[in-house]
């Protein structure tokens, strides 16, 4: 039997040494200066490594394994078993599936180490799916692992090792830092010894500190927040502490844990400079709005979260409201129910919104100081223009979802503007479809370039014809 390796660094190299002590040959590549275990034989790429294999493993990290499984898929011989080991998403291995399936007729597994590789070598308990995972079964079990074979689909170990993560980089992580601040305080052992004994009730602690959470979030909240004001002054990094009082407040909220606030600065950044016609294009040309709803000066651009305000026609005191609790990087996106009587913001407010880091506003309404607006580089998309200010009794809401321009934006979903107008993506699909906008960008590049070249190539054979023509002429017929 033999065994290709893709990735020697200290999981690769354990897994090496193990195979090779239970009589496998051993193949193994690694493109870093890392060193060779004993009994592996070094290759120089991938697609050398997994010659003749009936089982490859992947180890190369997740931000590696889809170019490596293109590299080595088409050199696969017929059922090789290709085991993804990678902690990656359930979307990567389905992707790495498909490229496996393309390229070869070896057959893909999803696998998923849930236990310290270190510790138990190739001995460490698996997780494994996809249409390999039987003959991962049967391999490793040889090798005295425990395999968990979850089904034929790529994707299921992987999703079951990022919920155990959720527990166990958690707990680890809370218990350095509370481990950590006893040191600090001087109560090191104290502190251990209050873990270890709330660790020792297994499920029925577990229960009782789940439920405790959602009942009592308000209170536990404030708590953790001044243990992480305790921790600046020791002199330690709260940031954690301050993220579990965050997770206790959630749990305070109607829809829990739900995530609401997906639209990282990452995100943001990477829709900067997309074209509103290729988000369209992208959602089947949902979330547009209407075409009433235009920029108030030209080159106008922005990208940012919704912070939502439904006002009553002409009155603009929840605008003031959502300017106060604005972020960097919010929008700020009005139901004015359409009335274009009284403009809702002018410069003022407008100097205020872009004070506290807001990018732009949309409105179902009216604007005014047009010129001003423009002068300040601050973007505004509005229904109309009129000189006439607004009421300022309300009603209205802040942070609830509206209608603008005929589409439906709750808060926090992503909103990009441009010179063609506005577009809505909600948050927990900015991702995606930002993945397909950027392929509609690019299919776009290539027929413009494909258009370009069928032109030039045109011209050049007008041009080589005209002048063929021109020098077979006589001199009678050129005149």
């Amino acid at each position: 039997m033999k065994v290709g390796i893709l990735g020697l660094g200290e999981a690769g190299a354990l897994y090496a040494t193990g195979f090779s002590e239970h009589g496998w040959q051993v193949a193994g590549f690694d493109p870093g200066d890392v060193p060779t275990p004993a009994g592996v034989a070094r290759a120089a790429s991938p697609a050398d490594a997994v010659q003749g294999c009936d089982l490859v493993l992947s180890l190369t990290g997740a931000k590696a394994a889809l170019a490596v499984a293109e590299e080595a898929a088409p050199y696969l011989p017929d059922a090789t078993v290709y085991a993804d080991m990678n902690a990656g998403a359930p979307e990567l291995k389905r992707k790495i599936a498909d490229v496996i399936a393309a390229s070869s007729r070896a057959l893909f597994s999803d696998v998923s180490v849930i236990g310290s590789v270190p510790k138990y070598r190739h001995r460490t308990a698996l997780l494994a799916s996809g249409p390999g995972a039987p003959a991962v079964v049967g391999h490793f079990g040889a090798l005295q692992a425990p395999v968990e074979d979850l089904g034929a689909e790529p994707g299921a170990a992987s999703a079951r090792k990022l919920l155990r993560s959720l527990f166990m980089k958690g707990v680890a992580a809370v218990i350095v830092e509370a481990v950590d601040a006893g040191r600090a305080a001087g109560a090191e052992r104290w502190v251990r010894g209050q873990i270890a004994a709330e660790l020792t009730g297994g499920e029925a602690t577990l229960e009782r500190l789940y439920r405790g959470t959602y009942k009592h979030a308000d209170r536990r909240a404030r708590e953790v927040a001044a243990a992480a004001d305790l921790l600046r002054e020791l002199g330690l990094d709260p940031g954690l502490a301050r993220a579990v009082s965050r997770l206790h407040t959630l749990t305070g909220r109607p829809e829990g844990l739900r995530d609401t606030t997906r639209l990282t600065p990452a995100v943001l950044a990477a829709y900067q400079g997309l074209p509103t016609a290729n988000i369209g294009d992208a959602t089947e040309r949902l979330g547009l709005l209407d075409s009433g709803i235009s920029a108030l000066w030209p080159g106008a651009r922005a990208v940012g979260r919704a912070v939502t305000v439904w006002t009553r026609a002409g009155d603009n005191q929840a605008i003031h409201q959502a300017v106060k609790i604005a972020e960097p990087g919010d929008i700020i996106v009005v139901n004015g129910e359409g009335d274009v009587s009284r403009a809702l913001i002018g410069e003022l407010i407008a100097e205020r919104a872009r004070a506290r880091g807001v990018v732009g506003m949309v409105l179902d309404g009216a604007a005014r100081d047009v010129e001003v607006l423009a002068e300040m580089g601050f973007p505004v998309w509005a229904r109309a223009v009129t000189p006439a200010g607004p009421y300022k009794f309300g009603p209205g809401r802040v942070g609830v979802p509206v209608a603008v321009g005929g589409v439906v934006c709750q808060p926090g979903d992503l909103v990009v503007g441009d010179g063609d107008g506005v577009a809505v993506v909600p948050a927990d699909r900015a991702a995606s479809v930002l993945a397909a906008a950027r392929e509609v960008e690019a299919e776009e590049a290539r027929r413009r370039a494909g258009i370009r070249a069928a032109a030039t190539a045109t011209a050049a054979t007008l041009a080589t014809a005209t002048a063929t023509a021109t020098a077979t002429a006589t001199p009678g017929e050129a005149s």
